[in-house]
């Protein structure tokens, strides 16, 4: 008996309609370990621990009628060699290597025939030039899930003590909807454990963004605004409001081709070190160094640093949601203070702005907006996305990874690092990732805006080796 369809969230179709060749809507990550990954146990690991889940067997049906929604359903032909490669990385092998085959990834979008999720297990990785270790490069939809749910399928994948046997693969017959009791347990595990590792979810309400407008268009009820609705109403005309960000380099008309680079996992002793003597949180550290390294790449082409805002995703999941797929995140707007020449008033400027955000309700609102879109037509669509597109130059990640090492396929994992789309046709994506006691920044460009991010890095690293000195 064939399983029945199920139309996309509002939210999820949203991400499906704003997929554009210049500005793929997927979230990609690598990861590293010190040798190569066993295929075979990868494969395994898959058909036991994902495969057991609809979504990914499924594939996206956007039906040719005039406002009919998308749809999941199953794909006929599902093939797992059609979503886990293995490719060989190119002379010299090293690191440059690497991020150039992430940016090609990254530059391509996803099948839609299929279900919109790939892997690619990288041959003949060597970073230090002489030892051959692996890579891992994940690509999943945002129709599919967001970044944190991204961080909960890698978990899932993961194990916290090296050389545990590889899995069975599921052979059974028991169905998706049936999974058999021991994988569901240890599914239920690794859903408990995301949520400890990751950390939670804001426990917030919201309404319908609908409500939110016509509480501005219906002028017989501002009494009923001021009681149910005056924290939201404000919220969403801040956002519609808020004036555009300045012209900078990092603004402009996007290509397809992007680009990618991370630095090198920086130890969290040093950074809570820093956190101590100046104040606030690694998060607030982290971002100050980022926005100086922003100041230093403008300084260097000879532009005036001029503050710009951020769009940073604010996790909305609860504790008992964090192995769900899906997004349920929503949008605050960070001013970065490029234009501040002290470091310390930088860093003190970002901890201010940083804690006046903290309780706005600027993340539910604008949840709900991409709700709304996904359930507007097309052309509304791309007026709101224009519209919010003014109000940010960049998108900045933070999220809290496992504090302690995993392992995958039996391979301790080095490092990893992952990076969203930019919605609203943003050309510049920021990742602050934590993990086993280390901290990373990533960056992702426009080729055609900034052809080398290593640069962006560069000037990260200058920041960071300034603000350590404080120490």
């Amino acid at each position: 008996m064939s399983k029945p369809i199920t139309p996309l969230s509002n939210v999820d179709a949203a991400w499906l309609k704003m997929e554009d060749p210049t500005n793929l809507m997927m979230v990609t990550g690598v990861l590293t370990f010190p040798r190569p990954l066993d295929m075979a146990y990868l494969r395994a690991l898959i058909e036991s621990r994902l495969l057991q889940f609809d979504r990914f067997r499924q594939r996206v049906v956007r039906p040719a009628l005039p406002f009919a929604p998308a749809y999941w359903e199953p794909d006929p032909h599902f093939n797992l060699g059609a979503h886990l490669h293995c490719v060989g990385l190119p002379h010299p092998r090293d690191k440059g290597a690497l991020q150039r085959l992430v940016s090609d990834l990254m530059s391509t979008g996803l099948d839609f025939s299929k279900p919109l999720w790939q892997m690619h297990v990288v041959d003949g990785y060597c970073p230090d030039g002489r030892h051959e270790g692996g890579a891992l490069i994940v690509r999943l939809h945002h129709a599919l899930a967001d970044g944190m749910a991204l961080v909960g399928v890698l978990l899932a994948l993961t194990e916290m003590v090296p050389g545990a046997l590889p899995p069975m693969a599921a052979a059974s017959g028991v169905g998706d909807d049936e999974a058999a009791p021991g994988r569901l347990s240890s599914w239920e595990a690794l859903q408990w454990r995301t949520a400890t590792m990751v950390g939670k979810g804001m426990d917030v309400g919201r309404r319908a963004v609908i409500e939110g407008l016509e509480s501005y268009l219906n002028s017989d009820r501002p009494r009923q605004l001021a009681e149910q609705g005056a924290d939201y109403a404000h919220a969403l005309s801040k956002l519609v409001l808020r004036a555009p960000d300045p012209p900078t380099p990092f603004r402009g008309r996007l290509g397809v081709a992007k680009r990618v680079a991370w630095s090198r996992p920086l130890p969290l002793g040093e950074v809570n070190a820093m956190r101590r003597a100046t104040g606030g949180t690694v998060n607030d550290l982290m971002t100050s160094a980022v926005t100086g390294g922003l100041r230093r790449y403008l300084e260097a082409r000879g532009e005036v640093p001029a503050d710009f805002r951020a769009a940073v995703p604010v996790n909305l999941r609860g504790p008992n949601e964090m192995g769900a797929l899906g997004n349920k995140f929503g949008l605050v707007f960070l001013d970065l203070p490029v234009s501040v020449v002290d470091q310390r008033r930088r860093l003190d400027t970002v901890r201010f702005r940083m804690e006046a955000l903290k309780g706005s309700p600027e993340a539910p609102v604008s949840l709900d907006v991409l709700a709304a879109v996904g359930f507007s037509a097309q052309a509304v669509q791309d007026a709101v996305v224009r519209v919010i597109g003014t109000k940010a130059t960049a998108v900045l990640t933070n999220v809290p990874g496992p504090p302690i090492p995993l392992y995958l396929a039996g391979q301790p994992i080095d490092s990893l690092m992952f990076w969203v789309p930019q919605s609203g046709r943003l050309g510049l994506g920021i990742s602050i990732l934590s993990y086993a006691g280390s901290v990373a920044v990533g960056v992702a460009t426009d080729a055609g805006l900034v052809p080398e991010p290593d640069e962006i890095v560069l000037g990260f690293y200058a920041e960071y080796d300034e603000l350590l000195g404080l120490v």
